[in-house]
Formats: C-alpha cells, sequence, structure tokens
C-alpha cells in the first residue's frame, strides 16, 4: 500500500557531511511522525532523528548538534542533514513513517519502513 525509498548514503571520512532523503508513495492520507533510524552490525534498531506533520521533533542524544531532520509535507518527503560525521555513526539508516492511509471508502493505519540506505563514516 505504501512504499518507502531512501538515498543519499555513501562512504565519508570522519568529519564529513550527507543528506539523507526518504519520499513515501502511495494512497496516503496523511503521515504523522516520519524519520530515520538505523541499525549497526550487532545491535538493535534505534531512534536516530523524527518529525511530526506539524513540525515536532525527536533527536537522539548522540545526534543533537550535529543532525538536523526535516520534512516537506505536500511531497512526503523527510530529510536527514548529517554533519560532523564520527566513525560511529556507521550504520544502515531506515527511513519510517507512521501512515494514515486510504482503503476505499475508509482509512487504515500503519508502520511502513523502506530498505534502508548504508553510511560508512571512516577514520
Amino acid at each position: 500500500q505504501v512504499q518507502l525509498v531512501e538515498s543519499g548514503g555513501g562512504l565519508v571520512q570522519a568529519g564529513g557531511s550527507l543528506r539523507l532523503s526518504c519520499g513515501a508513495s502511495g494512497n496516503i492520507g496523511s503521515i504523522n511522525d516520519m524519520g530515520w533510524y538505523h541499525q549497526a552490525p550487532g545491535k538493535q534498531r534505534e531512534l536516530v532523528a523524527t518529525m511530526t506533520s506539524r513540525g515536532r521533533t525527536n533527536y537522539a542524544d548522540f545526534v543533537k548538534g550535529r543532525f538536523t531532520i526535516s520534512r516537506d509535507n505536500a511531497k512526503n518527503t523527510v530529510f536527514l542533514q548529517m554533519n560532523s560525521l564520527k566513525p560511529e555513526d556507521t550504520a544502515v539508516y531506515y527511513c519510517y513513517a507512521d501512515v494514515t492511509y486510504y482503503r476505499g471508502s475508509i482509512y487504515d493505519r500503519g508502520d511502513y519502513w523502506g530498505q534502508g540506505t548504508q553510511v560508512t563514516v571512516s577514520p
């Protein structure tokens, strides 16, 4: 019903920057929370940053002051500007969206995830 596609990952050196993008498509009524999680090898997936459609943000402590989340609600798109990257930021970054979507004459709600994009930060 809903598809999320990420882009912008890659390999950078410590101190560098990347900008991640994620677009949602499908029969979308609205997206409440939308943002980014990451998962490093041997660890559980954890929140990086999210933003509601009304602009409320939630950042993990380890990215505050370095990462900035933004959204374009009209295009169902979310971005993550990642500055001052550290080797410990290395992980697969997953786009997340809490979606209310249209099914005929009714609305339903579900959590959706992208396929993930690899971010690797070298020392």
